[in-house]
């Protein structure tokens, strides 16, 4: 009985310990937005940047193809919105809580990652002369042969972020994350030959490989930033991708990992409900057999007392 009694307690408080979880989940969140705030506020290192290597710096200086604020739409709004569509056609709020989730975290982390290094690593830009020398007059130590930057300060530091891309690091940690949820969603492992559902999967690719193929045009990164960049996004968005949800050739790819364990929190629910009824059931018939057994007791106890008075008093005399 001890032991259906814990078993209903630990039960009963699963569903508690889960929303703690949760709730630990979001203010690890909102720290890693405040500590990519703070990323973005410290001034990044500034790299020696010599006379002659300003030959790959004097790219012009042009505005950007993708905005800054259109990154957040198209690596966290455009997924969102298609977790909620699925949401409202399958109704499974595990699923969309978990996207979310998830989604978030990939895009955090690697915000963090990736603004940590550009600060670390401080390699400037392909603009950066005319970032630093506006006027197109370059001045250099005369000792050090280092640049004197007389531009605005706010572009100069700006000019110190190339390595690696953070517009391409946001788009793959987003959109790579939706990748392999869609990828999840129309069971693209199924060995059934159904080419055109890559299309699905591909597409979000492309795209962030275009926001990124853009931050070359536009000069504001080398190559290799984009690239490093890629690599950043797709390796978190993996990670917090199978982090909530199975590999898409799982055979239970299509929900999050927390669905299939409510599920067999119910089943173990509905067990020990079952067992306790039985117990309960087992119990009475014994108590009722137990009592019955007591009553012919007590009657056949009254029914020979008179007897054995005879026989006692028969021995007396």
């Amino acid at each position: 009985m001890a032991d259906i009694q814990l078993g209903v307690h630990t039960i009963r408080s699963h569903g508690t310990a889960v929303a703690r979880f949760h709730m630990y989940d979001w203010i690890i969140l909102l720290l890693l937005a405040v500590t990519d705030g703070l990323l973005n506020i410290i001034e990044p290192f500034h790299r020696f940047v010599g006379r002659d290597m300003m030959t790959d710096l004097r790219y012009p200086l042009k505005g950007n193809t993708v905005p800054f604020w259109a990154v957040p739409i198209i690596a966290i709004i455009l997924p969102i919105v298609i977790f909620v569509g699925i949401y409202f056609k399958k109704k499974n709020v595990y699923d969309l809580h978990h996207a979310i989730l998830g989604l978030l975290f990939s895009v955090l982390i690697t915000a963090v990652i990736t603004d940590a290094i550009k600060d670390g690593v401080g390699r400037p830009r392909p603009d950066f002369f005319w970032r630093c020398f506006p006027d197109g007059k370059d001045v250099y130590d005369n000792v050090t042969t280092d640049v004197i930057c007389h531009g605005e300060k706010s572009v100069i530091k700006e000019g110190h972020k190339s390595f690696p891309s953070g517009h391409t690091s946001w788009s793959f940690a987003g959109l790579g994350f939706l990748a392999w949820y869609l990828a999840g969603k129309i069971n693209l492992f199924d060995r059934q030959g159904h080419v055109a559902k890559v299309c699905p999967v591909v597409a979000p690719l492309l795209l962030a490989a275009l926001v990124g193929v853009s931050r070359v045009d536009d000069y504001w990164h080398h190559w290799q930033d984009v690239f490093a960049g890629g690599l950043i996004g797709t390796a978190i968005a993996s990670f917090c991708y199978l982090q909530f949800f199975p590999a898409p050739y799982d055979v239970d790819g299509f929900w999050p990992h927390a669905y299939f364990q409510e599920l067999a929190l119910a089943q173990s629910t509905t067990q020990v409900a079952a067992n306790t009824g039985s117990f309960n059931m087992r119990r009475n018939e014994i108590e009722t057999v137990y009592v019955s057994s007591q009553s012919r007791n007590r009657t056949q106890l009254r029914d020979t007392s008179p007897i054995l008075d005879s026989m006692e008093s028969g021995l007396r005399q």
